[in-house]
């Protein structure tokens, strides 16, 4: 083991991090995931047949005679399906990992119940919503489960129904894979062939779930249930639909329940409600993701993520960003009662994000895989143009709706911006206000206080230094821990950190001040441990670090003072470790079997609900363990038993009078209100109240 690393270390190992955290999953396991992607995944894409005909149509555009403008608009799904979902989305962006409507299907019930009233339809809606955002506690894996068979029913159903109408009502309607419709449709329609793209856009919708959602499940179950099964069945599905449109041209505004042969209708009709109300879980699902990776990267306030997997990290649920949706999404369908403006704001949102995708894949294509611009500008100009095409008709439904999600993303946007300014400025408060080593060192091992009996954790944010808290502290109340630990919890922008690598060990000072350093890295995918676990591997893991310090010298020079680098080591306790840990279940002490001795060893993660143990440790006599050591861990030992406290800073963050006034707003009103109203610390933490120790201070920023 090396110990001979800096602090500085730790900001270039992201790439170390990145490969070993890489899990590989079984052709089982793969099946598994892509049986469950069904259900999460791809509910939104499969639907859109729904209400693509009747949005594409719903302007001016109307069907003449000779069918080139249903052969023109079968062409454009055609291509922009291969190219984006399969071309794009499959074979480029998925590879660049880091390791809808339900109202729709209601209003199907207008082709049989002609004079069912709009709010009836709009309640139905409302209250399949509900349903919906109730279930997702249950968790990605159970929800998947629970939908797929719903979705690969509706695939099935579709593509049959497809088969059964290009067959009977135009078998030539494959001419449509031909690109000469596409620009014989916008020389027969012009303007309203152009305008009518913002509806032919809504058939890849759902397309950045694959990616969004690629945390739940992996590269090769997204590639299987796309390319297998999603892929055909949706293309058959518009071409059959395109080939009833060319015989049945009065039934546009009701084109998808109209093509079903009548003696199917009403079974078909409940799984298109079923396989509707699934659509919406795709994009409920990646929001989970999105904002579990923003949170754990800053930039968005505290939540709760509960993780719902033992095996797959990404898995997770998040209940005040459930509600939150559930919300919007009641408030969007009772204030628009419609398909069609809802598919406007939903079409402009879909095309959007797929170009900030584009974008973004140019820098990975240049910076991460290393390749050429000239196949960067490839990328760009063919899937760019494609998109930005679409966006140009999208743009003109901004008065029909397409303003809702361009709202809604300024207000996320400010959120998010606020709070990463305002944590930025916390942060770059703390740097500054840093007690130097300098003059704890002055003050002697005691530090000029009373070391009572005890292990401090001293939570901050600063990998270097002692922060601000703790001078304040002292100051306050003189007197501290026997062995102080500043732990530092850092999310590293890789998914995973493996548990040999999680915990890096330093000393803050010489060794008779028992000061130490530990930086605890998660990946922005990791589970954070319980409590229990986190605080007695901690302990052990710096014991561990004694134990290794005395064997190659470091971090202090011969004189016995500190390095001036304060250098970190890399911790893993393995399974040679002369320490143990004596685990109780808290029988009584008579009882003949009340103990277990366990190796020092990180246990894996538990998600399962967990018993307070009691938990002490021993160390083995043994000759080769020098006698400074053996006490150093001892003292160690007696102070973990004499109890463990949680320091951690309460602090307000207040912008200096001086600052301008749009400054103020973001720090005093915005940012203060996220703070007051996101999860606490010590919730997020995982603290224990009974020893937490929060200390007050306000920082002028």
């Amino acid at each position: 083991m090396n110990l001979q690393r800096t602090v500085m270390d730790v900001e270039i190992e992201s790439e170390d991090l990145r490969d070993s955290g890489r899990a590989k999953v079984s052709c089982r396991t793969a099946l598994a995931l892509a049986y469950q992607s069904f259900g999460v995944v791809y509910g939104d894409l499969s639907t859109s047949p729904l209400y693509v005909y009747t949005s594409t149509f719903s302007g001016k555009l109307n069907l003449r005679e000779h069918d080139d403008e249903i052969l023109g608009v079968l062409s454009f799904i055609f291509w922009t399906f291969t190219l984006v979902p399969l071309c794009k989305y499959i074979f480029f962006v998925l590879t660049a990992d880091d390791n809808g409507e339900v109202l729709s299907a209601v209003q199907g019930l207008k082709v049989k119940v002609a004079h069912l009233d709009d709010r009836y339809i709009v309640l139905v809606a409302c209250v399949i919503l509900v349903g919906l955002f109730a279930l997702q506690h249950l968790g990605t894996r159970n929800v998947g489960f629970l939908f797929a068979p719903i979705i690969i029913t509706w695939l099935l159903c579709i593509s049959s129904i497809g088969i059964y109408n290009i067959i009977r009502w135009n078998p030539k309607v494959f001419r449509a894979i031909s690109p000469y419709y596409m620009f014989n449709f916008f020389r027969k329609t012009g303007v309203d062939g152009w305008e009518s793209l913002g509806g032919i856009v809504l058939c890849i919708t759902g397309s950045e779930a694959m990616f969004a959602d690629l945390g739940h499940f992996s590269q090769l179950s997204i590639k299987i249930a796309f390319t297998g099964v999603v892929y055909p069945c949706l293309i058959l599905a518009y071409m059959g639909e395109a080939a009833f449109l060319s015989q049945h041209k009065k039934n546009l505004q009701s084109s998808f329940y109209s093509s079903i042969p009548e003696a199917v209708f009403w079974p078909v009709f409940i799984v298109a409600t079923l396989a509707a109300m699934v659509g919406s879980q795709a994009v409920i699902s990646a929001t989970f993701s999105i904002i579990n990776q923003c949170s754990a990267l800053s930039c968005f306030p505290r939540v709760k993520v509960v993780h719902t997997s033992k095996q797959i990290y990404g898995q997770i649920y998040i209940p005040e960003i459930n509600w939150i949706l559930m919300c919007l999404c009641l408030a969007v369908t009772i204030g628009f009662r419609n398909t069609n403006i809802i598919g406007h704001a939903y079409g402009l949102a879909v095309t959007t994000v797929m170009f900030v995708t584009t974008c973004l894949m140019v820098l990975v294509i240049i910076i991460v895989w290393e390749k050429s611009i000239y196949a960067a500008g490839s990328f760009l100009v063919i899937f760019g143009s494609i998109e930005l095409l679409y966006i140009s008709a999208c743009l003109i439904k901004v008065p029909e709706g397409g303003w809702v999600p361009l709202v809604l993303s300024l207000i996320f946007m400010a959120i998010m911006y606020v709070w990463h300014y305002g944590t930025s400025k916390k942060y770059e408060f703390n740097l500054q206000n840093k007690v130097s080593m300098e003059r704890i060192l002055s003050l002697g091992p005691d530090l000029g206080i009373a070391r009572v009996p005890g292990i401090g954790f001293i939570y901050t944010e600063l990998v270097t230094g002692v922060p601000a808290i703790f001078s304040h502290f002292v100051t306050n109340l003189p007197a501290f821990h026997k062995v102080l630990v500043f732990v530092c919890i850092k999310s590293v922008q890789v998914p995973h950190v493996p548990l040999d690598e999680r915990f890096l060990i330093g000393r803050v000072a010489p060794k008779e001040y028992r000061m130490f350093r530990c930086i605890v890295r998660y990946g922005y995918r990791d589970v954070h441990q319980e409590n229990y676990d986190f605080e007695n591997n901690l302990i052990l893991n710096i014991a561990e670090f004694i134990q290794k310090e005395s064997e190659q010298i470091c971090g202090t020079h011969s004189n016995g003072s500190l390095d001036c680098n304060e250098r970190m080591s890399v911790i893993s306790t393995p399974a040679e470790s002369l320490m143990k840990m004596v685990v109780s279940d808290g029988q009584e002490e008579d009882s003949p079997h009340p103990h277990s001795i366990l190796p020092v060893r990180t246990p894996p993660i538990d998600m399962g609900p967990r018993k307070k143990k009691k938990v002490r440790f021993e160390i083995p006599e043994s000759p080769a363990m020098d006698s400074a050591v053996k006490n150093e861990l001892k003292e160690l030992f007696e102070a973990k038993e004499a109890g463990v406290a949680y320091i951690i800073g309460h602090s307000y963050v207040k912008a200096k009078e001086s600052s301008f006034m749009l400054k103020k707003f973001a720090i005093d009103i915005a940012y203060s209100f996220l703070r007051t109203n996101c999860r606490d610390p010590s919730a997020m933490l995982s603290i224990p109240h009974v020893s937490l120790i929060e200390v007050g201070m306000i920082y002028y920023v």
